[in-house]
């Protein structure tokens, strides 16, 4: 990279970047006057109406923190990173535009992100990661980008959205940086909801991460040789979150319940596909109601019956993954149960089945003029299979009336 336009970039870094707004988690994160005016748009406002972690609230209370609140902080350690690996010689060749649309990015990278969280993931719509990419290039986004930033905006629609096509190898490293083991994503989402949630278990040291940091020319980031402890201790935080908040057996009930209710409405018309995208927690509900959305609004939870750990090797369990599998099988535990003289409806049982987790293995270390890769997270993989547990949820009456009968066969 040319001296003046990297110049341009740490002056415009360190010089630019002069407004504070208050967060909770990283003390004073400073805005330049351009992204004051993108933080204000009513688009990336939506974000404040969305739940960082869905119905975590109904465990713990004070997960009431938002994705605006998240963005916000990606967008904090986002740009900490490049001032980190700008200090180095070696770092890629970049330019302002691209660092402008790394920002961009990291601050609008979860605003197609559908209310509740996970409720959705499964369900046969677009990726959020697509939808944030549309938004970012559709009015009125688009327009206030290129006046504000100063830039095209498919630079930073093509960092969040890797389908959107590019020969840019300045996009492909940011690309890596905002995605990986080290993401700003990761490291700011695993401490906010620990914060949040009143548990210390996701904390991390960021300062002494970031310190650790040195650029890598394809995978954006590596890590010294030092700083290896605090990447395990991001690991391990990640792998207790899941177990502690994320994947707690209450969570996943609130969590299967909407989307229980919004699969049968998708089956049976009264929703289609397009009118869940761009909905907040509220307008979820307005669009949603019904009994198991007002059932979750209320705390009034399903029962667990069932519960065992998912067994990759099982072909039943694994089939399960499969919606259409798994609602069979909902079907025919419902008839089971009634075949026993317990009246339930149709939608009184759902069976719980969490998505893989990833503990990523492919950071490179750079030690003694070279890289190597990182592998300490190779235990942890088979660590965390304990976590993904096999559940079947009830509706309380029909639980409560379960307990007096021994041979339901549920998986």
């Amino acid at each position: 990279m040319a001296d003046s336009e990297r110049e341009r970039i740490i002056r415009y870094l360190d010089q630019s970047f002069t407004e504070p707004v208050r967060d909770p988690v990283w003390g004073n994160i400073m805005f330049s006057r351009d992204f004051r005016e993108i933080i204000s748009s009513p688009v990336l406002q939506k974000m404040n109406r969305i739940r960082q972690l869905g119905p975590t609230y109904l465990v713990y209370p004070g997960a009431v923190h938002t994705r605006f609140n998240h963005s916000l902080g990606v967008y904090h350690i986002g740009y900490r990173i490049i001032r980190q690996l700008l200090t180095f010689s070696v770092c890629p060749e970049l330019s302002l535009d691209g660092v402008r649309g790394f920002l961009c990015a990291c601050l609008l990278h979860d605003l197609g992100h559908f209310p509740y969280t996970h409720s959705l993931k499964e369900l046969p719509l677009k990726e959020h990661e697509v939808l944030t990419g549309e938004y970012i290039m559709a009015e009125p986004l688009k327009s206030l980008i290129g006046r504000a930033l100063e830039i095209d905006p498919y630079i930073p629609a093509s960092i969040v959205d890797e389908n959107l096509k590019t020969d840019s190898r300045e996009i492909h490293f940011f690309r890596n940086i905002l995605s990986g083991v080290l993401d700003p994503d990761k490291l700011d989402y695993l401490t906010r909801d620990a914060w949040f949630c009143g548990v210390p278990y996701g904390t991390q040291d960021i300062d002494f991460v970031i310190s650790a940091i040195y650029p890598h020319p394809e995978c954006g980031i590596s890590i010294l040789p030092a700083g290896i402890p605090a990447v395990e201790n991001i690991l391990f935080s990640k792998y207790l979150m899941y177990r502690t908040v994320y994947w707690h057996k209450t969570v996943r009930c609130a969590t299967g319940m909407i989307k229980k209710a919004i699969i049968r409405a998708l089956d049976d018309g009264s929703l289609n596909p397009e009118q869940l995208y761009g909905l907040d927690d509220e307008s979820l509900f307005q669009t949603c109601s019904g009994k198991l959305f007002r059932m979750v609004h209320e705390r009034q939870l399903y029962k667990m019956v069932s519960e065992t750990v998912f067994d990759d090797s099982d072909p039943v369990h694994v089939s399960l993954m499969d919606l259409q599998r798994r609602s069979e099988l909902e079907e025919k535990i419902v008839d089971d149960i009634r075949n026993q003289g317990i009246s339930c409806d149709d939608d009184s049982v759902f069976i719980d089945v969490p998505e893989r987790i990833n503990f990523e293995t492919s950071l490179p270390v750079f030690e003694n003029g070279s890289f190597r890769t990182f592998s300490g997270s190779r235990g942890l993989e088979n660590f965390s299979r304990s976590l993904r547990m096999l559940r079947v949820f009830a509706a309380p009456e029909v639980a409560e009336q379960l307990k007096k009968i021994k041979d339901i066969r549920w998986i």
